[in-house]
């Protein structure tokens, strides 16, 4: 199989059908090109040379422990000017990072999951993010280990949507506007039990569930610290500043608002309503608003 699919939750019920995220109406025109991978597509912004969605389907009964194979190299779908190469990495404190990770879509037969980690190696799956971070097994990494995990033991069908939150004052870098937020939002299916109010039999129904999550690289410095000193490093030539990994738990919505993007179904899915949090207006890079929960640990998610 080819690219990200829709009804990987349940091909039969459309109460499960998550398509990928498409511009937020009303919002900025914004033209994202579709690069499909096995098992997983990426939504290029060509005017910002990164990926402002991707999506992957996890198979957590059929995934593949391989090895890691393949190496970093242009995405052959998109020209080379649309995307954010090497060059961008070349000496200095940014990693490649993954947005659909290389284990995720490693499901299948052995030639599919490697044909499947191989292609995660395009750069236009890749985003700069501060290397400490990206080689922290207690933020972000350690969200997405927890993720694969759960899909793992319990043989569970996932989708992830990922991308990065191209906002318009960020600072650019060799060419490329350096990200200080990126989001998740993975979801699942989930069954369970109705009496019919006629007194029918016990029926089962299956139900979408989502959960989403903001990672943010900002410096914690006032706007005006901020602006002066992404000033001084960009005259230079050196990189901006970026501040310490923070990862949130957020309303699905908040990451639908600080991203510009429709994200169809999986707003109503979100299972942080019902544990009593309620969005707001996101506030100015830098600060986070009440209802993002901060995560250090696997235990301070709510699943």
């Amino acid at each position: 199989m080819t690219g990200y699919d829709a009804t990987f939750l349940g091909p039969d019920d459309a109460a499960v059908h998550v398509p990928l995220p498409v511009p937020a109406p009303g919002g900025p025109a914004r033209h994202l090109r579709r690069l499909d991978h096995p098992h997983f597509s990426v939504l290029l912004d060509p005017a910002r040379r990164l990926a402002a969605v991707t999506g992957v389907t996890v198979d957590g009964g059929r995934l593949q422990p391989l090895p890691r194979t393949g190496s970093w190299r242009l995405d052959p779908q998109a020209p080379e000017h649309e995307q954010a190469g090497p060059d961008v990495y070349h000496r200095n404190a940014l990693d490649r990072g993954h947005l659909v990770r290389r284990r995720d879509p490693m499901w299948g037969t052995v030639a599919e999951a490697r044909a499947a980690g191989e292609a995660t190696f395009v750069y236009t799956n890749a985003a700069p993010q501060v290397g400490r971070f990206n080689q922290s097994k207690e933020l972000w990494n350690g969200l997405e280990d927890h993720v694969l995990a759960y899909a793992e033991a319990h043989q569970h069908r996932l989708v992830v949507h990922t991308g990065c939150v191209l906002a318009p004052d960020d600072p650019v870098y060799r060419g490329v506007g350096i990200p200080r937020r990126f989001w998740k939002v993975a979801a699942w299916s989930a069954a369970s039990w109705s009496v019919p109010d006629d007194g029918g039999p016990v029926a089962q129904t299956v139900a979408l569930r989502a959960s989403a999550f903001v990672l943010d690289q900002t410096p914690q410095l006032d706007e005006v610290e901020l602006r002066a000193a992404t000033a001084r490093a960009l005259a230079v030539g050196e990189l901006p500043p970026l501040g310490p990994f923070r990862t949130f738990q957020v309303p699905v919505t908040e990451v639908a608002r600080v991203a510009g993007l429709d994200l169809g179904p999986l707003p109503a899915a979100d299972v942080l309503p019902a544990a009593g949090v309620r969005p707001e207006e996101v506030p100015p890079s830098g600060t986070v608003p009440r209802s993002w929960r901060e995560v250090a640990a696997p235990g301070d998610l709510h699943l």
